[in-house]
């Protein structure tokens, strides 16, 4: 299988630190991916450790249910990387990967923020068909971002910046 990588960035008219607290929330990552994917977070989650504790080490056993009910993958959830208020990576064993990798960075921008999703990841099997899935995936992130901050559509972002690269 081949490794595949993908980049999406999007802007953003908000800060860095409301879209900080976005991306590490339970909220905000169960809003990004619905209602396609819904990530099993344990009752009373908020957000994931934002200060960098418990990097390396996973924080539990997380179903992946498509379309909120039909179980479609297993995650070890791994945080390896943490700084706070800007960037994370996401290193986390999954049942359908041999690896995978989510770095989410978030900048500032004139108008904003730029938000920018690296992913890079090896499927167990069906690589084409899987990683043409995970970019539209997170095509559909990043739309449901920018709808939630109600960016201005007639303004040229980087959404059709997806670049894809098998390697």
């Amino acid at each position: 299988m081949s490794t595949v990588r993908v980049q999406l960035e999007s802007s953003v008219p908000r800060s860095p630190a409301e879209l900080w607290d976005w991306s590490t929330s339970v909220e905000g990552v169960v809003t990004e991916m619905g209602p396609v994917l819904k990530l099993d977070f344990p009752e009373g989650m908020t957000h994931i450790p934002r200060d960098g504790s418990n990097l390396g080490r996973p924080l539990g056993d997380y179903r992946f249910l498509l379309f909120g009910v039909v179980p479609v993958d297993l995650s070890r959830l791994t945080f390896t990387e943490m700084e706070p208020g800007r960037r994370f990576v996401e290193q986390s064993p999954l049942l359908s990967m041999k690896s995978w990798r989510h770095e989410r960075i978030i900048t500032p921008s004139p108008d904003g923020s730029k938000v920018v999703d690296r992913l890079e990841f090896t499927p167990r099997f069906a690589g084409p068909v899987v990683g043409w899935i995970i970019e539209r995936f997170f095509r559909h992130r990043h739309a449901v971002l920018r709808k939630h901050y109600r960016e201005r559509r007639s303004v040229a972002r980087g959404e059709q910046g997806a670049q894809r690269i098998h390697a």
